[in-house]
């Protein structure tokens, strides 16, 4: 059985940094891509990093230069530092692992960036 399992949320002000953890068990890690995505109330689920197979990174425009992804295929875990935190980060955060016809989600975490 799949689980996706994403942690590292909380409460922090403007500015400040949090890092975020994704843990996927029941699959082959390395062979899988690994999205984070973001939803806040009201608004679409928004696309955030893309950590390729081949170890690529690819960012939204949104988060370019103040999120840094990374992946440890030893460890079956992608990681989210998110510094430079704005008030429109704050949503809930998800990891979200696939490849061919196979999609996973984990329940999410809260992020909440307020002063």
């Amino acid at each position: 059985q799949v689980q996706v399992v994403e942690s590292g949320g909380g409460l922090v002000q403007p500015g400040g940094s949090l890092r975020l953890s994704c843990a996927a068990s029941g699959i082959f890690f390395s062979e899988y891509v690994i999205d984070w995505y973001r939803q806040a109330p009201g608004k679409r689920r928004e696309f955030i990093v893309s950590n390729t197979v081949g170890g690529t990174l690819n960012y939204a425009e949104s988060v370019k230069g103040r999120f840094t992804g990374s992946r440890d295929n030893a460890k079956n875990t992608v990681i989210l530092q998110m510094n430079s935190l704005k008030l429109e980060d704050a949503a809930v955060y998800y990891c979200n692992v696939w490849r061919n016809n196979e999609d996973y989600w984990g329940q999410g975490t809260q992020v909440t960036v307020s002063s």
